[in-house]
This record gives C-alpha cells, sequence and structure tokens, in this order.
C-alpha cells in the first residue's frame, strides 16, 4: 500500500527534542572560540656582551735553540779514532771531545822537521864559507864577486830556512788540529758520529751549549711580513696553552725564504728556570696589537656542522624573543669566546637553556644561578 507523503515542513518529534541542546553546544563552542594561546616564555639566564681589550695575537710553531751554542766541527779530514765525551756531559774550556787519526800528519811533520835540520845545517855552512871568503877578500886573496857569491848563498840560505820553519809550524798547528777541545764550558749535545768514521771540514761532531737563555726561531708567513718589527711582543706556550716566557722580537730577517715564503724571527728567552731546552719544538705567538671587541660566555656559544651560534634576547612587541645568531670567534679569553662578527656590546646573549630554544622563541629572564633566586624548569 503506497505511504503517504509527509509534509515538508514537518520535523520529527525527537529531532525537535534535540535541537535545544545542539544549538546550546553550539553557542558555547561559538563562546569558547579564540586566537590560540602561544607557549610561556622560556626562563633563560642572560648576560650583556661586554667589550674588552682583546690581543691581536697569531700561533706559529717554533724552534728553540742555545743563543750560546758552539757547533764543533774538524778543521782536518780523516777518521774518529777516540771520542772522550758523552752526550750531557758538562765540559769545560779546553776539553779533549774527539781524535782523529793523526798518523798522516805525524808523519808529514817529522818529515819536515828532518828537512829543517838539513836547512839548518846548511845555512851553518853558507855561513862559514861567507865568513871565510870575507877574510880572504880583506887580505885581498878573494875577489869582491866571490864575496858577493858567498853572501848571496848565506841569504839564500837564510831564507829557506825561515820559510821551511813557518812551514813546520802550520804542520805542527795541524797535527794539534787532529784533537778536538770543547771552546768553551758547557754541555754537550748529540754525537753524531762514531769511531771509524771518516770525518771533513763540513762534518758537524757535536754541539757544546751553554746554559741560559734562548732564543725563539720563528717562521712567518711572508704575507705578515709587512707588521713585523723589533720590539713585537713573543710568547711562548706550553702544550695547554699556558704562558712559559715572554719577550719581544730582537731579529727580522731582510730576506724571504725562497723555499718556505717565510720570514724568519727571532726573539731572546729567559731559561732562568730550566723549563726550555735547546732544539725543543715550541708555539709561539706573536702579539700583533690590541683592539676593543666583545667577549660572550663559552656557555653560550653553540658549534653546529662547523660553525658557530649563539641567541641574542630581542624587544620585539613588548616582549623578549631569541634570535639566532651565526658568529665569527676567535680565541678564548678566561671563560669567553672573543667574538669578531655577529655580537655586538651591550647584546643581551642567552646563557643557559640553549638546547630548549629555536630561533623566535619567547624568554624571560632569570636570575642567574646562585644569587638565590631558584631558577625555572624549562617550559
Amino acid at each position: 500500500m503506497p505511504s503517504r507523503p509527509r509534509p515538508p515542513c514537518a520535523v520529527p518529534a525527537r529531532a525537535a527534542s534535540l535541537a535545544p541542546l545542539i544549538l546550546l553546544a553550539a553557542g558555547c563552542s561559538a563562546a569558547g572560540t579564540g586566537a590560540p594561546a602561544g607557549p610561556p616564555p622560556l626562563p633563560v639566564e642572560i648576560a650583556v656582551a661586554r667589550a674588552v681589550a682583546v690581543e691581536d695575537a697569531t700561533e706559529y710553531l717554533a724552534t728553540l735553540k742555545s743563543r750560546n751554542s758552539a757547533a764543533i766541527m774538524p778543521q782536518v779530514e780523516g777518521e774518529v779514532v777516540e771520542i772522550h765525551v758523552h752526550s750531557g756531559q758538562r765540559v769545560l774550556p779546553g776539553t779533549p771531545l774527539m781524535q782523529i787519526d793523526p798518523a798522516k800528519q805525524q808523519a808529514a811533520v817529522t818529515s819536515q822537521e828532518d828537512t829543517l835540520a838539513a836547512k839548518r845545517a846548511g845555512l851553518e855552512y853558507a855561513r862559514q864559507q861567507f865568513e871565510r871568503v870575507e877574510g880572504l877578500s880583506a887580505a885581498g886573496v878573494a875577489s869582491r864577486s866571490d864575496l858577493d857569491q858567498a853572501r848571496a848563498a848565506r841569504d839564500a840560505a837564510q831564507a829557506e830556512l825561515q820559510a821551511l820553519e813557518a812551514q813546520v809550524r802550520e804542520q805542527r798547528v795541524q797535527l794539534r788540529y787532529h784533537q778536538v777541545h770543547a771552546p768553551t764550558a758547557g754541555i754537550v749535545g748529540d754525537v753524531p758520529v762514531r769511531v771509524g768514521d771518516r770525518v771533513t771540514s763540513s762534518t758537524l761532531l757535536t754541539t757544546v751549549d751553554r746554559p741560559g737563555s734562548l732564543e725563539v726561531y720563528v717562521n712567518v708567513p711572508a704575507e705578515r711580513a709587512s707588521a713585523l718589527r723589533p720590539g713585537l711582543p713573543v710568547e711562548v706556550l706550553d702544550a695547554d696553552g699556558a704562558v712559559l716566557a715572554r719577550s719581544e722580537v730582537s731579529f727580522v730577517s731582510p730576506r724571504v725564504d725562497d723555499r718556505t715564503q717565510t720570514v724568519l724571527v727571532k726573539a731572546g728567552i729567559p731559561n732562568d728556570d730550566r723549563k726550555l731546552r735547546t732544539a725543543q719544538f715550541v708555539r709561539a705567538r706573536l702579539i700583533w696589537g690590541t683592539h676593543e671587541g666583545p667577549v660572550v660566555p663559552v656557555l653560550a656559544v653553540s658549534r653546529i656542522s662547523g660553525r658557530y651560534f649563539a641567541f641574542v634576547a630581542e624587544d620585539e612587541k613588548g616582549s623578549l624573543v631569541a634570535r639566532q645568531r651565526p658568529l665569527r670567534v676567535g680565541e678564548i679569553v678566561g671563560n669567553d669566546y672573543v667574538v669578531h662578527e655577529g655580537i655586538r656590546p651591550g647584546d643581551r646573549v642567552v646563557v643557559s637553556g640553549t638546547q630548549f630554544l629555536v630561533d623566535g622563541a619567547p624568554v624571560a629572564p632569570k636570575a642567574p644561578a646562585g644569587d638565590g633566586a631558584p631558577a625555572a624548569p624549562p617550559g
């Protein structure tokens, strides 16, 4: 049986009873609709970047050398037959260090001494001949020519004897050179030669270093040569960066090393406490000058992918907002980074809670830890 159509304006009784509840719920929902509430400001510790006098310095690898070091080289050639000292031994002036085989030189001296004896005998005979001819000439028996010849023979023998005596003295000096002596008091360095080695006048036998002041040798790239000058402050540092000694540049080489393209710089280093040693490698810091620059606490700086960043609290619409800034930092002075770019003196730098911050996050200053104010937990 076909159903009777429902009037278009008719509403089921159940739907009509639910309408007031739906309207009430909609009204309550509309009344609560508004701007979504943002996150509360994160309590952070803020430090003001301050300007301090910052040293403009550069560190280089350097070498220490003794200012009173004698390089011992032989003055003759030959074979080392004896070594009288060892490395580290203290010696006095004239102490024998090494003996070079003197047999060949001794033979040469002996031969020339024998020749010298013959020349002396020849000179004595020439003198006697001259005296004899001179007597005969006075008696009118010998001619003037005979007298002149006798005199010339005597003078020639005298000259030959003097020349040979000079050669013998030279050979005797050469013989003394076969024993090598310490020129000054000091400490024997490394002894690179061994008994049996053949040495020449260019062979380094050892060194004798006098305790006391040293010199630091610094090779500075030629690009910084224009800034080099005598009197420039120099600091010698240990492996941890602590200053071992302070001095000033005393010598700047007038030329550039064509192999390394560096300029040699020297500075005297006091070593009264004997903490430094000859031929020691050290870090030398040249201080070019000082300038005013901002510093920020190390805790405020983050390193991401090799770059440095810090958050700065800036005023935006009446509230503080953390803004991330890239930095170019220098060395660490105490507990602070020297900042070359990215921070200006007076900027408010976020020190704590940086691991919870993103760029644009609201922040609120809190008292530093230890000032009696409880630290607020991160929101």
